[in-house]
C-alpha cells in the first residue's frame, strides 16, 4: 500500500504541474486510521509529499489518531517526522456512550490522551465529540463540554450521530438491539452545545466546528472555501476548481493498477453545481454565503435569486441579511441543510 501511494504522489505532482508551483499549505493523513502507520512508513509518505511538492514553513500538517493509539512514543515520533497538529476521535467522555458506539477506548484513555499530547508539545489539536446518542443524558452532555472546557482543547468538531442505511447500527436498531435516536433531543443538546462552547471563548466558524480564536483549522477550512485539492489512496477524491475526481474503493484493486492511468471517476462540475456546492458550504460557515460574490462569480441575477429566495428563511427567523451575506442564526443552523436546499438552483 505504501508504494501505490508514494506511486501516487508522484503523478499526481507531474500532473499539477512545475515543482515550484505546487505549494502546500495543509496536508492531512486521515480517513481511515492513519495512526496505525510506523514511524518508517509515515516518513516514507512525509518524504514522498517533500520530493514532489514544497511544503510551505508554516503548513498544517494533521494526523488522524485513536486515544488508545496515542502515547509518549507515538507522539514524539509523529512530531518528529512534522506532524504540527491532530485530530482526535475520542467521541464522548462517558463509558457508557462509548460502548454503545462499540469504540475500543474508555474515557479514561480518552482524558489520559489528551494529558499526553500536551506534555508531549502539540499545542493545536481536535477532538472529535459525538452527540445525541441514546445514552447520553443533558447532564452527561454538559459535563463533556465541561472537559472541553477544562482541558483547554483548542478545537472541537461535534455532530450529531447519524444512523447510515445498511451498516451494522442500522440493523440493530431494526432488531431492537440498540435504542433509537431521538431527533427532538438531538436539536437540544446542539442548541446547549452552541451556547456553551460561546461561553468558553470558542468560535462557531462551521456548523459542526469550535475554536479558540486563530486555531481553526485551515485544511477544512479550504474545503469550505472551495480551494483546489488533491486527495491520496483508496476512495480518495481529488478539486482542481472546475473538475472532481476519485480513485477506486477497493484497497487490492487500488494497489494494482498503474497510477498513470485515468482516475476512476470523474466530473465536470456545470456552473449551476459550482454554485449550489458554494451556497451549501458557505451558508454552513461562521462568514455566511456573500451576494456580493455570486454576483461578481456567477452573475447579478442569481445574486437577486437568492435573496428573493432566503426571505421565507429570514421571516422565520433563521437567516439574517446583512452587509450583502446570508448567515444563519442559532436556529438556522438545526436546518442548514434544507435551507440550502431550498435556495438551490
Amino acid at each position: 500500500m505504501i508504494k501505490a501511494l508514494v506511486d501516487e504522489i508522484d503523478v499526481k505532482a507531474k500532473l499539477s504541474g512545475p515543482q515550484k508551483s505546487n505549494k502546500i499549505s495543509t496536508i492531512y493523513f486521515g480517513g481511515g486510521t492513519p495512526s496505525l502507520l510506523s514511524t518508517d512508513e509515515l516518513r516514507t509518505l512525509m518524504n514522498a509529499i517533500a520530493e514532489n511538492f514544497e511544503i510551505e514553513d508554516n503548513a498544517e500538517i494533521t494526523f488522524e489518531a485513536n486515544p488508545e493509539n496515542i502515547n509518549p512514543v507515538n507522539l514524539d515520533a509523529w512530531l518528529a517526522e512534522g506532524i504540527n497538529r491532530l485530530s482526535v476521535g475520542l467521541q464522548s467522555f462517558v463509558d457508557e456512550d462509548l460502548q454503545w458506539m462499540n469504540r475500543v477506548h474508555n474515557a479514561r484513555q480518552g482524558e489520559n490522551a489528551l494529558i499526553e499530547i500536551k506534555r508531549a508539545g502539540f499545542t493545536n489539536y481536535s477532538i472529535d465529540l459525538i452527540f445525541g446518542t441514546p445514552t447520553l443524558s443533558n447532564d452527561n452532555w454538559r459535563r463533556n463540554v465541561e472537559k472541553v472546557h477544562a482541558y483547554e482543547v483548542p478545537h472541537i468538531a461535534a455532530y450529531a450521530l447519524t444512523v447510515e442505511p445498511s451498516t451494522a447500527l442500522q440493523r440493530m436498531i431494526e432488531t431492537k438491539k440498540k435504542e433509537m435516536v431521538d431527533p427532538e433531543k438531538q436539536a437540544d443538546q446542539f442548541l446547549m452545545l452552541m451556547d456553551w462552547m460561546e461561553t468558553g471563548g470558542y468560535e462557531h466558524y462551521e456548523i459542526s466546528n469550535f475554536s479558540k480564536p486563530g486555531q481553526r483549522s485551515r485544511h477544512n477550512s479550504n474545503y469550505w472555501n472551495g480551494t483546489p485539492y488533491i486527495g491520496i489512496g483508496p476512495s480518495a477524491h481529488s478539486f482542481n476548481g472546475t473538475t472532481r475526481s476519485w480513485n477506486v474503493s477497493n484497497n487490492a484493486m487500488y494497489i494494482s493498477l498503474d497510477k498513470s492511468l485515468e482516475p476512476y471517476g470523474q466530473e465536470t462540475l456545470t456552473t449551476t453545481q459550482r454554485l449550489n456546492e458554494y451556497i451549501m458550504t458557505s451558508l454552513r460557515t461562521s462568514e455566511g454565503l456573500s451576494t456580493q460574490y455570486v454576483s461578481e462569480v456567477f452573475g447579478k441575477c442569481y445574486a437577486e435569486k437568492l435573496s428573493h429566495a432566503s426571505i421565507i428563511y429570514q421571516q422565520r427567523f433563521q437567516i439574517i441579511h446583512h452587509d450583502n451575506k446570508l448567515i444563519l442564526t442559532k436556529n438556522g443552523k438545526l436546518f442548514a441543510d434544507g435551507i440550502a436546499a431550498g435556495i438551490f438552483f
